[in-house]
């Protein structure tokens, strides 16, 4: 089950975040008009909610999307890459090409990652482990809070090496993978997940029916 979940991650993830947005701007879309009607009770009602946070949580939302999106992209092979010149090489060049691609991936993810999770250290992550582990703070700053939702922004960044480990991940999967079968990961437009090919040929069938044989000529 575990397995299954690492491999959807991605998925999950993206999802939840992007039903999350959606309903987030459809709220404080609604509020705002609903504010408007001079409806006694719903109006003050309205009134004395606020939705000024909504539109920081949900550009934050968008951005952690896009960050677990490059990682899916790394998994699924749907991002966009030149390969003119390394498709016209010969196998042995070829592949060789692609294991440096690979490597220059996990390298960049990885040093990102680093980066990004020594800028949360000290952005306000430090302080905030060792207040909850009851170790002594006095040396330390909370650090910065967002401006709507008052969040510590050591959170909001967390993203970037979350998301950058992920990648590093993928690459080493897709690399793995490479080195066993010759593979690269690829997306086909055509294939829907979830449709096998006896469902796909069925649904075909329904969409263009063969002609019918035997009639009056």
């Amino acid at each position: 089950m575990f397995t299954k979940l690492l491999d959807h991650l991605e998925e999950w993830i993206i999802t939840f975040l992007m039903a999350g947005a959606t309903l987030i701007i459809f709220l404080s879309v609604a509020h705002r008009y609903g504010t408007g009607l001079p409806i006694p009770g719903v109006q003050d009602y309205l009134l004395s909610l606020h939705f000024e946070w909504a539109q920081e949580l949900a550009i934050i939302m968008f951005v952690w999307m896009a960050k677990f999106g490059a990682a899916y992209g790394v998994r699924m092979g749907v991002h966009v890459g030149v390969d003119v010149l390394v498709s016209r090489l010969p196998d042995a060049w070829r592949r060789r090409a692609t294991y440096v691609a690979l490597a220059c991936g996990m390298l960049f993810t990885g040093i990102i990652g680093t980066l990004g999770l020594t800028f949360v250290w000290e952005n306000g992550l430090h302080y905030a482990l060792f207040n909850k582990l009851g170790m002594d703070i006095s040396a330390l700053t909370e650090g910065p809070t967002t401006p709507d939702l008052e969040w510590p922004t050591w959170f909001i960044y967390s993203v970037v090496p979350m998301g950058s480990y992920l990648m590093c991940f993928r690459f080493i999967q897709v690399s793995l993978v490479y080195w066993r079968t010759g593979e690269m990961p690829h997306q086909d437009e055509s294939h829907v997940e979830g449709l096998d090919d006896a469902e796909d040929d069925d649904m075909f069938a329904v969409a263009h029916p063969a002609p019918a044989h035997g009639g009056a000529k």
